[in-house]
């Protein structure tokens, strides 16, 4: 369904149909002469607030300081903006009538790319996501799922990396009451809790080679075989798996099986890291602001150097480094705007870039008694990233350099996501 912007809305800015149909969202502008509930969100002007809904957006193009004022109490969004702030404002107004299915975008590449991951939905065909850690390729396959005929049943997500190795098989496929130690009860597993609907299978390169041929057997034949069963249980549930390493390289190297990664193969689809989609990080970080910014304050409108900043920025952390830079921003920042001064980007020696928000003319204060099991995690979890980084995310080699097994690492990295 197209947005309806308002003529006059199109007026005051005659670039902002352009922008959205650029970010894949397809505009229509026309008249408009009452409030209509049951359209989505409509883009208007200021004056025609007696003709919006909650759900719509009004626009003001003046200059001097920006505005942006969430929609409440029935009352619709505001935003106002002048030429210095427009491309923001545009980004913001693109974001506030986005589906919350669609992953937000501004590169016209990655609004194609959303096309086609739409054509695929169509299909129940078996999808490979494929990208770095951070891309957004659990967003991706929920938008796969959302424009599918299995919309309206379960989407399931489960990292296999982030579960023992003992568990997962139980997990995925279910078991039986008393099947082992501690099952005091019966379980469906993912699978069955899928049944109808998709199940996300993220960094899928982590899975045993023991499990990985009885995921085999369950996506050739339709059917699971709880832990402690003797009958299978048909299962109808579409299947996307998702990878921040290279699996053939995990085949060749006899980690990955070769059967199972063409039975996965059927539609791949690669994710580019964010410095390759520079347009979609002000779209994102529009996103982020909406999220992260809080409601009882004043929006904090982030200055054009700012949003230059984080574009000519090369995040090698992804969205998740945008995102905690954001964060960051939005809690810190001294005036009434976030200032390029306010991103806490610095560069990092060992590659890349890293955060901080301790000024390079400053020590760092020594911590306070008690400090110290914090100070040994933050130790290890910085080890853990280095060796990451340098062996390009491979968890078996970043084992090697650490001198612990790759389980010992999968535990190390569940541990630092569940505080993050």
């Amino acid at each position: 369904m197209a947005i309806a912007i308002s003529d006059r809305a199109a007026e005051a800015s005659p670039t902002l149909a352009a922008w959205m149909t650029a970010a894949g969202l397809p505009c229509a502008v026309a008249a408009i002469n009452f409030p209509d509930r049951k359209q989505g969100p409509r883009v208007l002007h200021a004056s025609e607030i007696a003709k919006a809904t909650v759900q719509d957006v009004l626009i003001e193009f003046e200059d001097g300081a920006p505005v942006f004022t969430p929609s409440a109490n029935g009352h619709p969004a505001r935003l106002r903006f002048g030429f210095a702030d427009m491309v923001f404002g545009h980004a913001l107004a693109t974001e506030l009538v986005r589906p919350a299915y669609r992953p937000a975008t501004g590169e016209p590449e990655s609004a194609r790319f959303l096309e086609l991951a739409a054509r695929v939905a169509a299909s129940d065909a078996t999808v490979l996501v494929l990208g770095e850690t951070g891309t957004g390729k659990e967003g991706l396959s929920r938008f796969i799922h959302a424009r599918s005929r299995r919309a309206d049943a379960p989407f399931v997500a489960v990292n296999c990396a982030a579960l023992p190795d003992t568990m997962l098989e139980a997990m995925l496929f279910g078991h039986q009451k008393g099947a082992f130690t501690g099952a005091a009860g019966a379980n469906d597993g993912l699978f069955r809790a899928a049944d109808g609907g998709t199940l996300l299978l993220d960094e899928i390169a982590e899975l045993p080679l023991n499990l990985q041929a009885k995921l085999l057997r369950v996506l050739q034949e339709g059917e699971v075989l709880p832990v402690g069963a003797t009958q299978t249980v048909p299962v109808n549930v579409r299947v996307i798996a998702a990878a921040n390493r290279d699996l053939t390289v995990e085949v060749a190297e006899g980690r990955f099986r070769p059967d199972l990664y063409w039975r996965l193969n059927v539609v791949p689809m690669a994710l580019k890291p964010l410095h390759a989609r520079r347009l979609d990080i002000r779209a994102i970080t529009a996103a982020l602001f909406v999220r992260h910014a809080p409601r009882d304050k004043a929006f904090p409108w982030p200055t054009a150097a700012a949003l230059d900043r984080l574009m000519a920025h090369g995040w090698p952390g992804n969205v998740r480094e945008l995102e905690n830079v954001i964060q960051r921003a939005i809690l810190l920042h001294d005036g009434e705007r976030i200032e390029a001064g306010d991103l806490s980007i610095e560069r990092s020696p060992f590659g890349g870039s890293v955060p901080t928000l301790v000024p390079a003319a400053e020590e760092p204060a020594l911590p306070a008694a008690g400090q110290m099991v914090d100070i040994t995690r933050r130790i290890q979890q910085r080890a853990v990233r280095e060796a990451l980084d340098a062996t390009g995310g491979h968890r078996g080699r970043a084992a090697e350099r650490l001198g612990i097994s790759e389980r010992t690492l999968r535990y190390r990295l569940a541990e630092m996501r569940a505080v993050a």
